[in-house]
């Protein structure tokens, strides 16, 4: 078509995100359950990444079928004893997914300092092969820019991904009353060839749990 623009060939990340996500749409029998956590007892400081990890780390303790890798072609899996949990972020110049290693031996702290390090590896471009592989559940924090619920791709080995949208006002029931209250929507997307619908409930009910703790 006269005027316009040249096809832009995909190199880099953008390049890899294509053909992953291509493959996830692919081989995944993907389902997706979504919930809120009422969260009307955070505030400005609340660090809600480090919240979301230590929420995925009891889900998995709760339902250890999440955290795990699935084989579609021999149709077997491994149960992960880690949990290793791939940190999606956006960047210009695609999606990086670095993996924070063994969530469940650090305290908020030290998920904070670990967090820092890998997004300011990944913002450097120094982020080693072994920091950007090796997940065995990944989380999707979009609401740091706003979103409700979403039906998130899955990347095999992996069996779920939890999404995070973004934390607002709803009117919900409270006592069989309405009542406004601050709510962050929740959405996992599991295969559902490695996982049932029961281990995903059981999940969730756990990240929202840990996310409503006022301790």
């Amino acid at each position: 078509v006269a005027g316009a623009a040249a096809a832009e060939p995909l190199r880099g990340p953008r390049r890899a995100m294509a053909r992953n996500m291509a493959r996830a749409h692919a081989e995944v029998a993907a389902a997706t359950v979504t919930d809120e956590a009422v969260v009307d007892h955070w505030d400005a400081a609340t660090d809600v990444t480090v919240l979301l990890i230590k929420a995925i780390v009891a889900g998995c303790a709760a339902s250890p079928a999440l955290n795990a890798w699935f084989d579609g072609h021999g149709l077997t899996r491994v149960l992960h004893r880690h949990v290793d949990i791939g940190i999606a972020m956006d960047t210009e110049d695609g999606l990086f997914v670095p993996v924070l290693r063994d969530a469940a031996t650090h305290d908020l702290s030290a998920l904070r300092a670990e967090l820092d390090r890998l997004k300011a590896a990944v913002t450097a471009r120094t982020a080693t092969p072994d920091e950007l592989r090796g997940q065995t559940i990944t989380l999707s924090n979009f609401g740091v820019i706003g979103g409700p619920p979403a039906a998130l791709l899955v990347m095999p080995p992996q069996v779920a991904i939890l999404g995070a949208g973004g934390v607002a006002p709803r009117v919900i029931a409270v006592d069989g009353k309405p009542a406004v209250r601050r709510t962050l929507p929740l959405s996992l997307t599991f295969d559902h060839r490695a996982v049932t619908g029961g281990e995903a409930a059981r999940f969730l009910k756990a990240v929202i749990g840990s996310l409503e703790r006022r301790d």
